[in-house]
């Protein structure tokens, strides 16, 4: 049997990616101490890697796919091929932003003030490619974690990733610049995406993810009308496309069908109401395809 091996993002991304697989349709087990998942489909063998190296192991063909940062992909230089985003931002698997930060008092105010001074990050490639680009050179240096930490006493710069900044603030720094824009991101072997069967694989499992992603946020509202109000309550509905009207056996009313964004609903809600629809339902979605 055809099997599509596929790397699983341990650390940070672990939760939100089972919650996510398990929304899509898959159910992942991991044991205590296993980095061996088992998946509920006969065709995917898992494997949990760290992000970070994701994209070195797609490239050699030990995986065949994978899921990591767009970030790991520019920082290894893996020549692999990136399938599509999955920014779901409700479970944290959100748009991250790696910036370049200094002391509030830093006399730091752009890239070329960064000429002979010392960065401290974890994204080495990425900074010097960052600092070529200004015509700047300056001394990168590994940092193991805790990078924050490190200014002004180690270094006189960080390059860090963040999704709101609330970190850098609360230890006293200023974003200078942002360095690279990251997300999450589906890659594959190139040899793999040749494969027309674990290219399918790859594809078909792709579109329940977006699909889980895509009703993350949403929910399903079915409510009755009575035609002669039908279109106030369409003057309330922010409908996905345009919403589903359907016969009931009275033949003066309809059912309206439709999908809206969850924070709307308590808004809308009562003005449903006031626009006289009855059985209002609201109810979760698993995935949405378009």
């Amino acid at each position: 049997m055809s099997r599509l091996k596929l790397g699983i993002p341990k650390g940070s991304l672990q939760d939100a990616m089972l919650d996510l697989f398990s929304r899509a349709g898959w159910k992942i087990t991991l044991g205590s101490r296993s980095y061996v998942p088992v998946i509920d489909d006969a065709e995917i063998e898992c494997l949990l890697v760290r992000a970070q190296e994701m994209a070195r192991y797609v490239e050699s063909a030990a995986l065949d796919a994978g899921i990591t940062g767009h970030d790991w992909v520019v920082e290894t230089g893996a020549a692999v091929d990136e399938l599509s985003e999955l920014v779901y931002a409700k479970q944290r698997l959100a748009r991250v932003r790696w910036v370049l930060a200094v002391p509030e008092d830093s006399a730091i105010r752009e890239p070329r003030h960064l000429e002979e001074k010392v960065i401290a990050t974890e994204v080495v490639h990425i900074t010097e490619s960052y600092l070529a680009r200004h015509g700047v050179k300056a001394h990168v240096e590994f940092s193991w974690g805790a990078t924050e930490v490190k200014v002004p006493q180690l270094a006189d710069a960080i390059v860090e990733v963040t999704e709101t900044g609330s970190s850098l603030r609360a230890n006293r720094l200023r974003i200078v610049d942002t360095v690279l824009e990251s997300t999450t991101v589906f890659i594959m072997n190139r040899a793999a995406a040749a494969d027309s069967w674990k290219r399918e694989k790859a594809d078909n499992l792709i579109l329940m993810l977006q699909g889980a992603i895509a009703a993350a946020s949403k929910v399903g509202l079915l409510l009755n009308v009575h035609r002669d109000d039908l279109q106030a309550v369409l003057g309330v509905l922010p409908a996905l496309k345009k919403p589903t009207i359907s016969a009931l056996s009275d033949p003066d009313w309809v059912a309206i069908n439709t999908i809206v964004e969850e924070a709307v609903v308590r808004q809308i809600l009562p003005k449903l109401k006031a626009a006289k629809a009855q059985g209002i339902v609201e109810y979760p979605l698993n995935k949405i395809v378009l």
